[in-house]
């Protein structure tokens, strides 16, 4: 069977009361593993390029090419983020249906709104960690360094509640970002342990590069964001009414 065709068909999903805490997030994982982990893959890919070009600035110090590299990146990555996204909250609602076929009709339909979003995120996000990384060389303070290290971490935990919205909903980019603050804020508690699992996966990553580096087509995005999006979507789904209004369990 190729990566992409579902020539199985959907998993057989019975009608019975949803599974709470662990139990849910297992059935999740199991059932839709296959999806997750194509969804995760393509994400991946999608990065690929914001990566590179960070990595290129910051081994020739190439301030300048920082900007562009980091907004042609997250431009690249918006849509198969927004994908990997939505392939997650149809798990979590129990959504039938043939994986491939619905990631294309969900990445055309959100692909123009994921540039933005994208584009604003991959520059900020690459500004700051190549300021974090020639902090020394630049001569920049302790208290700069922490203001750096922060505005990743605010960019990384918008993401968490912006993807989703736009996987989901049809709204403006200030109203995703009014959004995805008021609800960061509004569970702090779980957004927070949400924000720790993506920081200390790509921290992981980076640290260990050499060991991580072959596990990352089998591990990809979707071991991160999972367990991540879990945590978070019961806020999102008693916000925005989601299983209610799209018929989810």
């Amino acid at each position: 069977m190729g990566f992409f065709p579902d020539l199985d068909g959907p998993a057989p999903r019975e009608d019975l009361p949803p599974k709470k805490g662990f139990f849910r997030f297992w059935e999740t994982l199991t059932r839709d593993f296959k999806d997750l982990f194509r969804a995760g893959f393509l994400a991946l890919l999608g990065c690929a390029p914001f990566f590179a070009g960070l990595a290129y600035c910051l081994i020739t110090h190439t301030l300048l090419a920082v900007p562009v590299c980091g907004t042609l990146g997250g431009m690249i990555a918006g849509p198969e983020l927004c994908g990997l996204a939505d392939t997650i909250l149809r798990g979590f609602r129990d959504e039938p249906g043939f994986w491939w076929h619905i990631y294309k009709k969900a990445w055309r339909r959100n692909a123009k709104a994921s540039l933005l979003p994208g584009g604003l995120g991959g520059l900020l996000l690459s500004l700051q960690l190549y300021l974090l990384a020639n902090a020394l060389p630049l001569g920049l303070d302790l208290l700069t360094g922490a203001g750096l290290a922060a505005g990743v971490l605010l960019v990384l935990g918008l993401s968490l509640y912006l993807w989703p919205q736009l996987a989901l909903m049809e709204l403006s980019f200030p109203q995703l970002l009014k959004n995805s603050a008021l609800l960061f804020l509004g569970q702090l508690p779980r957004s927070l342990a949400a924000l720790a699992i993506v920081t200390l996966y790509l921290w992981a990553s980076i640290q260990f590069f050499l060991l991580a580096m072959p596990l990352l087509p089998f591990t990809n995005l979707w071991l991160p964001v999972l367990p991540a999006l879990f945590l978070i979507y019961p806020d999102i789904n008693e916000n925005f009414q989601i299983e209610n209004k799209l018929g989810g369990k």
